[in-house]
């Protein structure tokens, strides 16, 4: 008799946990949606040129965007109804994939290159650039580690090596391609989370004193690398030549001033500044919304960022500590690439070929950036719906607890509530 009726009890506050819904977060939908709008709005200004240049449709590369914007919400939309313990499941998976989607660029047949890089996987009508996945396929692969090996990350040499080895072996393949900005976020987004996991700082400092050396060393022995850093010193000691990117996103930002140009009235877009519409896309922004619209997309980002942060947080506190790091490895993944992107356009970082995420013209670097941000808003669905759940499990068992009519004095015998209902009751 007892086994079924806790059985049955089971399945009674199983249903009744399962009647509470969540929400999803909306100041990440809404930053999200703002970003994505200011990006449509953008690229359609600032690829007009671009595209009859190449002797194409003025609208060609919009049309592209919307297109992949679609595909992204489609594929956010189907991370954000999955479950996080059914994505946990498959996280070993992803971390083969991450190796498999990086060797594949070098496969005959499947790889392409293109301005001397080998980055590209071609999918017969458009190519699809690997490392965009293996962004969000580590996220969630470290995300999983972390939790599995909580307590060896925050106290042995040995927690922290393993997953920075394999973000090292990864790393490396990256800089076969070669791709050093991609490369370098990589690291950035490991060792963040291997941090915010728990690892002591002395063993993150050690390995980053190995590190940072090497990435330098790698950085100076590509004599373009080279050019790249002697440019960002002193773009205009070569404003034609190496330094022509930089000062022709410097001079657009500058002619911005405060209020910008006005849409549409950028003169650098013009066949002036290279890939306007999508590594310097920040720059057109500044020229033609001038320094509020650059603050109002950093807002933006730090919102978003913030955000993501803070839903980490909460489910850190709340015990969940998968989708705690999942969230912060979004966060993470966002946060650093915008600021790498901004500092590009503002002359503070050399060049490194990272697009203004959801903002820039795109196609993997979109989709997988909204797939990314599907994940973060599943997180706070999940802890949107427990945190509902908690509430009223505590309600139900707060009603349950007493007879409502005693405790109001109403009872048959119309006596006041004795003191044993109202302890019972708080």
């Amino acid at each position: 008799m007892l086994p079924t009726f806790f059985q049955r009890e089971s399945d009674r506050q199983a249903r009744r946990r399962d009647d509470v819904g969540g929400h999803y977060d909306r100041v990440v939908l809404g930053a999200m949606l703002a970003l994505i709008c200011i990006g449509i709005v953008m690229v359609a200004s600032s690829s007009v040129a671009v595209a009859e240049g190449k002797g194409l449709s003025p609208l060609y590369f919009l049309w592209k965007h919307l297109l992949f914007l679609g595909i992204g919400g489609m594929a956010a939309a189907f991370v954000a109804t999955r479950e996080l313990r059914d994505i946990e499941r498959y996280s070993l998976w992803m971390l083969i994939a991450c190796f498999v989607l990086l060797a594949m660029v070098f496969l005959p047949g499947f790889g392409r290159t293109l301005n001397g890089a080998r980055r590209w996987i071609t999918l017969g009508f458009t190519t699809f650039q690997a490392v965009e996945a293996v962004k969000l396929l580590l996220i969630v692969w470290l995300a999983s580690y972390l939790v599995r090996h909580r307590e060896q990350v925050q106290s042995e040499w040995l927690g922290l090596i393993k997953p920075m080895g394999i973000a090292g072996v990864l790393v490396a393949i990256l800089l076969l391609q070669p791709d050093f900005g991609s490369a370098t976020l990589l690291c950035a987004i490991a060792g963040g989370m291997v941090w915010l996991g728990g690892a002591k700082f002395r063993y993150l400092f050690s390995l980053g004193m190995l590190v940072v050396p090497a990435m330098g060393a790698l950085a100076i022995a590509a004599p373009y690398r080279v050019r790249r850093l002697t440019s960002f010193t002193d773009p205009w000691a070569d404003p034609f030549n190496d330094g022509f990117q930089l000062t022709q996103a410097l001079i657009a930002i500058g002619r911005g001033e405060t209020f910008g140009v006005g849409l549409g009235g950028s003169v650098q877009k013009l066949f002036y500044l290279p890939e306007a519409h999508t590594d310097f896309i920040l720059s057109v922004i500044g020229e033609e919304f001038g320094f509020v619209g650059l603050l109002v997309v950093i807002g933006l980002f730090a919102l978003l960022a913030g955000r993501a942060f803070q839903i980490g947080l909460r489910a850190m506190e709340m015990g969940r500590g998968f989708a705690g790091y999942c969230a912060f490895g979004v966060g993470l993944w966002v946060s650093l690439q915008a600021l790498v992107s901004m500092g590009v356009n503002l002359g503070l970082l050399p060049t490194k070929g990272l697009t203004l995420p959801l903002i820039s013209a795109g196609g993997s670097s979109i989709v997988m950036t909204l797939m990314a941000l599907g994940l973060l808003l599943r997180v706070s669905f999940e802890l949107d719906r427990a945190s509902r759940q908690v509430a009223k499990v505590r309600s139900d068992d707060f009603v349950n607890a007493f007879d409502p009519s005693e405790l109001l004095g109403q009872g048959k015998s119309g006596a006041k509530p004795s003191g044993e209902t109202l302890r019972r009751a708080a």
